[in-house]
């Protein structure tokens, strides 16, 4: 049946507004005028100076010796849309959450600036000599309720997400001058151009600043040979490789809280066996875990069981969990601090390994356990990961797994590599606020790095034999073995922070065997 014709006035809504047509706010002054009115006085949100607050002043100061004069912009990033008018859970830029101290969900659209100063007239640093900057942090306080954002903004205001700090509340939570984000604009500008004041930012955080100090300095005609924004992504970056006293302490916590979602798994895995989605049952069982006792994970978890362990970054986990299979499991829990853990346990669904698991399986133990022997003070982060390599392409030669002809010394020469097909990826990397973190380093002092006390990273060695891969015997297909442990750097050696989770094979069969 043919629709009557109608005539319409063309709908003059764009699209951008369109989002809220599935439903009506009053506009009424009447409705305007008793929103805001008739509240209690608002509850103190209590705010106190945050564990972190006193460790952070040594990170601004060792970050303006680095770039004196030059005014730095460290933002902490803006909410990120998932879906229409929904946003992801809100997370700060590691550089920016590095440098204040707050962690979880704060602050979204804050931007930390450090303003060169003369000499002298800077902020203390830790041992009470004035640094080149003062730190002023750019925040969106909680707005008074005769403001429309009160009861009308999903996303900033307190009827919809619960009331932010104020400016004096951030201020008691890191220690640092906080003032209203709408003043950023002209804080930013004062005196920059030729023969003032330098621009960096921290790219890849927010946008609109980026946008910002972009505009601004081209108005200003800066000088084009001036330092880049690499320089400032570098150095919070490499600020990180060494950490401090606190850092550690969050990394000890990440890593407990991780344990106990590895036993948690270990718990959950006959009820993971039964179902159609095992892998599922792996994964929300850890991540449940995480955001109960932590902020959340600090990446998507992998729970690869069977075939699936040989992808090295299988995150679909969508997969059965099958009796005879290994099960590889890579999770981190990250801390409120933003700290996370990064450990991987392959372990047998059935509680015991079979002997084709148990050879692949000592031999990544074997691989791991000589990396752990070498990372000490002195020696290359690099050569790490070459004791590592020494002992895979051993095991590879002895179970005649390399092309005829060569040895596990032809292997090793970068000329060779034949013994990488089955671990091609690298045996460590340094772990703290992001999982692969410190990553804008530059070589001479990450890959190629001297090791010093501080230092945090993980030992990954592992085995992966695709189901298809010819080039071994049938047995040892579709099976994929990795050990991860997060290591600390000491003054003498080292020290596995994950030490008790079980790593030798024994260890972990009795370990599932107590917590079944």
């Amino acid at each position: 049946m043919s629709e009557p014709t109608t005539t319409s006035q063309p709908d003059e809504q764009g699209t951008a507004d369109r989002g809220s047509n599935r439903s009506h706010r009053p506009g009424s002054t009447a409705f305007k005028n008793f929103v805001m009115s008739q509240w209690a006085p608002r509850a103190e949100l209590g705010l106190t100076a945050s564990p972190a607050a006193q460790y952070t002043v040594a990170r601004r100061a060792a970050l303006s010796e680095r770039l004196p004069g030059v005014r730095l912009v460290i933002p902490a990033g803006s909410l990120k849309t998932r879906s229409n008018d929904t946003d992801y859970r809100f997370r700060p830029h590691s550089a920016f959450a590095h440098l204040t101290g707050l962690g979880t969900d704060r602050e979204p659209d804050a931007v930390l600036v450090l303003h060169p100063v003369e000499d002298g007239a800077g902020d203390p640093g830790p041992d009470g000599a004035a640094s080149g900057h003062h730190a002023v942090l750019y925040v969106r306080p909680l707005a008074p309720r005769d403001n429309e954002e009160f009861y009308a903004d999903a996303r900033y205001g307190e009827f919809w997400v619960g009331a932010r700090p104020s400016l004096a509340d951030v201020e008691a939570l890191t220690g640092i001058e906080a003032r209203h984000i709408d003043e950023l604009g002209d804080a930013l500008a004062k005196d920059v151009g030729e023969g003032g004041v330098h621009l960096l930012v921290v790219t890849g955080a927010d946008d609109a600043i980026e946008s910002l100090v972009e505009e601004l300095r081209l108005e200003a005609g800066e000088d084009e040979d001036a330092l880049t924004d690499e320089k400032l992504v570098e150095a919070t970056s490499e600020l990180r490789l060494i950490k401090d006293e606190h850092e550690i302490e969050q990394m000890r916590e990440a890593v407990a809280r991780t344990i106990e979602g590895f036993e948690a798994v270990v718990r959950a895995l006959p009820a993971a066996k039964e179902h159609r989605r095992g892998e599922r049952v792996v994964e929300t069982t850890f991540d449940g875990h995480a955001r109960l006792e932590g902020n959340a994970v600090g990446y998507e978890t992998i729970a690869a069981s069977g075939e699936h362990a040989t992808t090295l970054h299988w995150i679909r986990n969508d997969g059965e969990i099958r009796s005879g299979d290994v099960l590889l499991l890579d999770g981190g829990v990250e801390v409120d601090s933003l700290y996370t853990a990064d450990i991987t346990r392959s372990l047998p669904v059935d509680g015991e390994y079979t002997d084709v698991q148990r050879t692949i399986y000592q031999a990544v133990l074997d691989a791991a356990d000589a990396a752990f022997a070498v990372a000490k003070p002195g020696a290359r982060f690099r050569d790490v990961h070459a004791a590592a390599m020494e002992v895979i392409a051993a095991r590879l030669e002895e179970w005649g797994f390399l092309p005829d002809g060569v040895t596990a010394a032809d292997a090793l020469d970068e000329n060779g590599q034949q013994h990488r097909r089955w671990m091609v990826h690298g045996t460590s990397h340094h772990l703290g606020l992001d999982v692969h973190d410190c990553a804008q380093a530059r070589r001479e002092l990450y890959l190629d790095g001297v090791l010093e006390p501080g230092m945090v990273f993980t030992i990954e060695p592992g085995l992966y034999f695709k189901a298809d891969d010819l080039a071994v015997p049938e047995e040892f297909r579709g099976i994929g073995v990795r050990i991860e442990d997060d290591v600390l750097i000491t003054e003498d050696g080292n020290e596995n922070l994950s030490a008790a989770l079980p790593r030798r094979p024994e260890d972990v069969e009795a370990w599932m065997a107590s917590l079944r």
